[in-house]
């Protein structure tokens, strides 16, 4: 399935931190990738700092005048509620029901995206125009939803290589109906699971993971820190990938991991135009992954940025905002990030002075305009290839993209003059 039309069949999904919504985007996921793992953290258990709360569910919900007429449905748009909302069913006066209405006034049409996980209260949420409109007199309102000592779900697949030191890639599945913010990670990582899984040779091994943002993140650190803080080389946080406006770059805490090297090394030649962000302008699970303590070489590639673009976290974030074309260009840019890591060794040349290349068939027995370009990129690689150097050094170096050097490799070691060096270089 495309990644658009997965996006398509997971949009009317109400989804939350925990709860019916988050086990069927599982079961979805699993779909796609039959290999995924889905695990359950029971309601009340500690993760660090943390507790995971209650299970929430909800059937119903709506506001009606006096005349039956629904001003808003949960069936209509599920941001209609707020997330986490306590149920409710009563008659309110004008006045109460706007302390319970959220809006947004500099976004009048927009309906907006709210919750309240750790406190238990009720809201709805409209357009503000819609808010404007409503007169004195009173309302039905009413939330069907449920709290139960439940369970937090997530979703993982480690994906084996020659190494057992890892590449992390993480996305979360717990927004309602918004599709850039929300959907286009998990669909995006379903994409690359399906891509690691067709490498007939693997030099890593990857860990994916599909969770719930924050006590999800959390959760899955408690139980797994020790053995990533061992084997993680590298990872992203994938978010917000589906529009087709720009490029953007999160950095992990310091900006100086690999990670980061790989992410700007790639970006600098798929779109020199991106825009890059530090760690003070985080936002997503980085907050998590690179925390004090935890310290993984997490940053993130987005299209545009989460909390940067107007329709984010409101119902204008539907699917028109993402294309196939913004999740396909989001999918190359990680994918070009996992081949410049599988490749990322130091290299060095077999022989001392200039090698022979003409008698390999790696230099041009005639002579003609334009002709040595390429040949220019293999000796210029081949100059910085002195065992110190690691292919995105050699890359930045020499002003080539590590996407034109990787066959350039390959055939400097079919024709056996070059070395690769220690397994794990570049770290």
């Amino acid at each position: 399935m495309g990644m658009y039309e997965l996006a398509k069949e997971l949009f009317p999904i109400c989804r939350s931190i925990t709860g019916n919504g988050v086990r069927a985007t599982l079961q979805i996921i699993k779909r796609e990738i039959p290999q995924l793992q889905i695990h359950a953290v029971k309601s009340g258990t500690k993760v660090f700092d943390w507790v995971i709360p209650d299970e929430w569910n909800i059937e119903e919900a709506y506001i009606e005048d006096e005349s039956g007429k629904r001003l808003i449905d949960f069936q209509e748009n599920n941001l209609h509620v707020m997330g986490y909302s306590e149920p409710v069913d009563k008659w309110v006066d004008k006045e109460e029901l706007l302390r319970h209405i959220f809006s947004l006034p500099e976004q009048p049409d927009y309906i907006p995206y709210v919750t309240s996980y750790y406190k238990k209260q009720y809201g709805f949420c409209m357009t503000d125009n819609m808010r404007k409109k409503l007169e004195n007199g009173t309302y039905h309102i009413l939330i069907k939803s449920s709290f139960k000592v439940g369970e937090l779900n997530y979703g993982e697949i480690i994906i084996p290589g020659r190494s057992k030191k890892e590449v992390f890639l993480s996305t979360y599945i717990c927004h309602p109906s918004m599709a850039n913010n929300e959907l286009s990670g998990p669909c995006v990582l379903v994409n690359i699971a399906k891509y690691l899984q067709s490498l007939p040779d693997r030099r890593y091994t990857y860990r994916l993971l599909f969770t719930v943002e924050t006590i999800g993140a959390i959760t899955y650190l408690q139980k797994n820190l020790e053995q990533m803080k061992e084997n993680v080389i590298a990872g992203f946080n994938i978010s917000c990938v589906g529009d087709d406006r720009t490029y953007s770059y999160v950095e992990s805490r310091y900006g100086h991991t690999l990670s980061d090297r790989v992410c700007q090394n790639v970006l600098k030649y798929h779109y020199p135009e991106y825009k890059r962000y530090t760690y003070l302008d985080r936002g997503s699970d980085e907050r998590q992954y690179c925390a004090p303590g935890v310290d993984l070489p997490v940053c993130a590639i987005c299209r545009s940025k989460y909390g940067e673009y107007a329709e984010y976290h409101t119902s204008a974030d539907d699917l028109s905002l993402i294309s196939e074309e913004g999740l396909e260009g989001a999918y190359k840019v990680y994918v070009k990030c996992i081949n410049a890591l599988e490749y990322n060794y130091k290299y060095k040349i077999k022989c001392l002075c200039e090698p022979q290349l003409g008698k390999r068939g790696l230099y041009p027995t005639v002579s003609k305009k334009n002709i040595y370009d390429e040949v220019r990129k293999m000796t210029n690689f081949i100059a910085y290839a002195d065992g110190n150097n690691d292919l995105i050094e050699i890359s930045d170096r020499i002003n080539v993209s590590i996407e034109e050097l990787i066959p350039i490799i390959d055939r400097l070691e079919k024709a056996d003059l070059l070395i690769r060096g220690e397994e794990n270089a570049g770290q």
